[in-house]
């Protein structure tokens, strides 16, 4: 499940830290945020699809370590993403 064109171009603009930043690691982190938040709607009426299953885990796992680079890097930007975010409860 990917993320339409101008979704993503949205979630670019909240996320970048400059003008035309799409590398950073709050853009990287806020797109897969998004690509797994449509899996995971996916898999509500598709449980068998474990070939998407597998991508989802994949991407839950490149999230967690660009997550722990922030962390590592920047506290305060880790903490304002996740808050935005709204990972962790």
């Amino acid at each position: 499940m990917s993320v339409a064109p101008e979704r993503k171009a949205e979630i670019i603009k909240d996320n970048a830290q400059a003008k035309g930043d799409t590398g950073s690691p709050e853009v990287q982190v806020a797109i897969l945020t998004e690509r797994i938040r449509n899996l995971t709607e996916h898999f509500k009426s598709n449980h068998k699809d474990n070939h998407s299953r597998r991508g989802l885990l994949m991407m839950v796992n490149k999230r967690r370590n660009l997550l722990a680079y922030l962390k590592k890097k920047d506290v305060e930007r880790y903490n304002a993403l996740i808050q935005k975010l709204g990972l962790r409860k």
